[in-house]
This record gives structure tokens, C-alpha cells and sequence, in this order.
């Protein structure tokens, strides 16, 4: 095997430790045992039912019924810069200047593939948008990078037992996607006062990455129990975001999301928060499946 090949399975097995250790980041507890979003924001109504109920359980089965096949609508791409970075692409049927959905994978989806980052608990974050109902009503273009050293700024050349630590700065996988961006923006029609970052787990970490150091250039931020990064939240002000996080999350503890919610409401910010009773790190699952989220989303802009 290649030195260059040996290094990069060594790099995503010590980001892929990140996922689950986590904790060893986590900020202090948050001294309440839930935000009262309500009370600070103006979140959107939400799916009736408990987040385990039958009734709520039934959105998340029939998205996975009705999204079935979609992920073929995707092109797949490469990018190359100091290193190549995958990304897959849909381009909507419409013709006119549409916004652009950004999908930042989880750890599941680490590797060169151009397949991993629209499998899993990917398949969430990026099909939504493609359903022929969200398609007819929101229609725009949506970009799925892969990334095989995490989207915030890790310290590569750490070779401690430990998780790989989150360093300060804009990390390699965020910076490429964001020149993918640039990229499609000069060859597509992108109305760029609606560019959108979502992400999951790691990619959480990117959104807050990202925003943090791309500041104002994003319409909106959806966020899925984003691990923890070194970044203040309040650097993300100028981003309306929505943040979502399970309180049985044993994977990222839930205090990650409710200190930065919170550091951000400190700072003057009006994040939206949502919190599910009992759900563990796929939150993902009730966060896409959210009626009131595409309408949410898309009715941002610069």
C-alpha cells in the first residue's frame, strides 16, 4: 500500500474516533435540564405527537417510502484543488435563479467514494429536497461534498490515544466545499442571497465552521447535534439558524448544543432550538421530517 494511501486510513480512523468520544469536548452542563425555546424564539410549529409516537413515527417511515431511488437524481463530480474533493450534485428542473442547498455528511459518510456522504443517515439531509412536492413548491440546486478529513479544522498531525483534537480555523473539508460552491455559482444560475449549510454530527461542526468563517454569506443554517468545535458560537450571529439536537444523545451530549444556543441568545441572536425528548444521535430523522422546516428555509435570504 502507498504511504499517501496509508496516511489517509489513518487520518479517518482518528476522525471517525471523534464521533464517539465526543464528550471528551463537551462544554459544562447546561444548568437547566431543557432550553425553553419557545420562550426565546419563534420556532416553527412542529409535527404533532411525541417524537416516538406512532403518529410522528409515521413521517419518518413515509420519507423513507417516498424518497426511495432519489439519490440517482444526483450527478457525481469532482473537484480539484490542493487535494480532490467528490461532491455530488442535483440540478432542479426549473431554469430560473434558484437557491442552492449545501449537505455537510456525518462521519459515516468520510472517504473518496462520491457514495457514502448519500447513504446512511445521510439519506435524510440530502432527499428532502428532492421529493416532487418540495421540488414544485421550493426548487433548487443541492450539493453533497465528501470530505476524508471532517469539514472543521482538525489537528492531522496529532498522534496521541485520543480523539483527533478540533484546532482553531477554517478546516480543509469546509474550505474546499466552500470553493466547490464558488465554483457552481459561476457555472449555475444561483441566486446567491439564497445559499443554504446544513449538516449533521461532523457536519454540524462544519455548519458552525463554516459560518463562523464565512461570515453573512449564508441565507440559513440548519444544524443536527453538531459535535463540538472550538469556535464561538456568537462568531455565527449573522446566520439565522435552526439547531436540533436529541436529549438522550450519546454520542454528542446534548449540553454542546444548549451552551451554544444559549452563548448565541447571549450574544443578541435569535437561533431557533429544537430539543426531542428521548431521541438519541439520529436526530437527523425528525429534523428533515419537520414540515415546517423547507418553508422555514427557504423563506431566509440575504
Amino acid at each position: 500500500m502507498a504511504p499517501a494511501q496509508i496516511t489517509t486510513l489513518t487520518r479517518r480512523k482518528a476522525l471517525l474516533q471523534l464521533a464517539s468520544a465526543s464528550a471528551a469536548f463537551a462544554c459544562p452542563a447546561f444548568a437547566s435540564s431543557r432550553l425553553a425555546a419557545a420562550s426565546a424564539d419563534s420556532t416553527p410549529q412542529l409535527a404533532p405527537g411525541a417524537p416516538t409516537s406512532p403518529q410522528r413515527m409515521a413521517l419518518i417511515d413515509a420519507f423513507l417510502k417516498n424518497s426511495d431511488g432519489l439519490e440517482k437524481s444526483f450527478e457525481a463530480r469532482t473537484y480539484k484543488s490542493d487535494w480532490t474533493m467528490p461532491y455530488r450534485f442535483f440540478r432542479p428542473a426549473a431554469t430560473a435563479k434558484l437557491p442552492l442547498v449545501i449537505y455537510l455528511h456525518g462521519s459515516g459518510g468520510l472517504g473518496d467514494d462520491n457514495l457514502k456522504q448519500l447513504e446512511f443517515g445521510n439519506i435524510f439531509g440530502t432527499r428532502v429536497w428532492l421529493l416532487p412536492e418540495n421540488q414544485k413548491n421550493f426548487p433548487c440546486y443541492v450539493v453533497a461534498p465528501q470530505t476524508d478529513r471532517g469539514w472543521a479544522r482538525y489537528d492531522l498531525a496529532y498522534t496521541g490515544s485520543g480523539p483527533t483534537p478540533v484546532i482553531p480555523g477554517l478546516g480543509d473539508g469546509s474550505r474546499l466545499a466552500l470553493e466547490v460552491v464558488d465554483k457552481l455559482c459561476r457555472e449555475f444560475p444561483v441566486d446567491t442571497k439564497r445559499i443554504y449549510v446544513l449538516g449533521q454530527s461532523m457536519g454540524g461542526a462544519g455548519v458552525w465552521n463554516m459560518t463562523a468563517h464565512r461570515k453573512s454569506f449564508f441565507a440559513a443554517a440548519v444544524s443536527c447535534c453538531g459535535s463540538p468545535t472550538p469556535e464561538d458560537a456568537a462568531e455565527s450571529i449573522g446566520t439565522p439558524l435552526w439547531n436540533f439536537h436529541g436529549d438522550a444523545d450519546q454520542t454528542v451530549p446534548v449540553t454542546v448544543s444548549r451552551d451554544r444556543i444559549a452563548a448565541l441568545r447571549k450574544a443578541g441572536a435569535h437561533p431557533l432550538y429544537t430539543e426531542y425528548a428521548g431521541v438519541d444521535h439520529n436526530v437527523w430523522q425528525w429534523a428533515f421530517t419537520e414540515p415546517s422546516l423547507i418553508e422555514w428555509l427557504f423563506s431566509q435570504r440575504r
